[in-house]
């Protein structure tokens, strides 16, 4: 299979501009992908407060899943829960298990998949290539998580909706806020090297 860019850059995802599509190719990616991913739950930082900390997984799950596309991204995540489910110290603080999917930080981890799943498949459309663009697919997945994240704390801490959101969403959104902007100049910056690598 050749391994020249076959693919427009109005359309796809990065990885596939860059190296053509292989299985073996694609394995490897899901698995770095979910790699990364439990690498940056371990930069944990407790919030006071909260059963949620503050770590780097946002940042790697978006931005993977905007390289990979939709299904390559999603399922990286679906490996790093299963990881996680059968022991391994794949989640924030080196913990595994399935008690931590079911726990109170489970619906973030759950949403991961999902915002996996929308974030690739805007970039499959063209939404990694602008820096505005990539802010809003990074906003729209972070809401996703927090959509899910926020409902399940509620329902095992026994608490409101109103809390659940002060302690697992407020102290959140400045580092957010940062990865979406950093996001937004690597993905963009990303894909005018692969166009300057086919001019040239």
């Amino acid at each position: 299979m050749s391994t020249s860019l076959s693919i427009p850059l109005k359309r796809g995802v990065l990885v596939d501009a860059i190296w053509a599509r292989h299985a073996v190719r694609d394995a490897v990616l899901v698995s770095g992908a979910a790699a990364l991913t439990a690498l940056a739950a371990q930069v944990a930082i407790p919030v006071p407060g909260s059963p949620v900390p503050v770590t780097l997984q946002t940042f790697a799950v978006l931005v993977t899943a905007a390289a990979l596309g939709p299904a390559r991204g999603a399922l990286a995540q679906v490996v790093y829960l299963a990881a996680g489910v059968v022991g391994m110290p794949v989640f924030a603080d080196g913990k595994g298990g399935v008690q931590v999917v079911f726990g109170a930080t489970g619906g973030y981890l759950l949403g991961f998949v999902l915002a996996a799943y929308l974030v690739g498949w805007l970039s499959q459309r063209g939404a990694d290539r602008r820096v505005a663009s990539t802010a809003v697919s990074y906003v729209a997945g972070s809401l996703l998580i927090y959509a899910l994240g926020v409902t399940v704390l509620a329902l095992s801490t026994g608490r409101s909706i109103g809390w659940a959101i002060a302690h697992g969403v407020v102290p959140f959104l400045l580092g957010d806020a940062l990865k979406a902007c950093a996001a937004a100049g690597a993905l963009p910056l990303a894909w005018r090297l692969v166009g300057r690598s086919r001019e040239g």
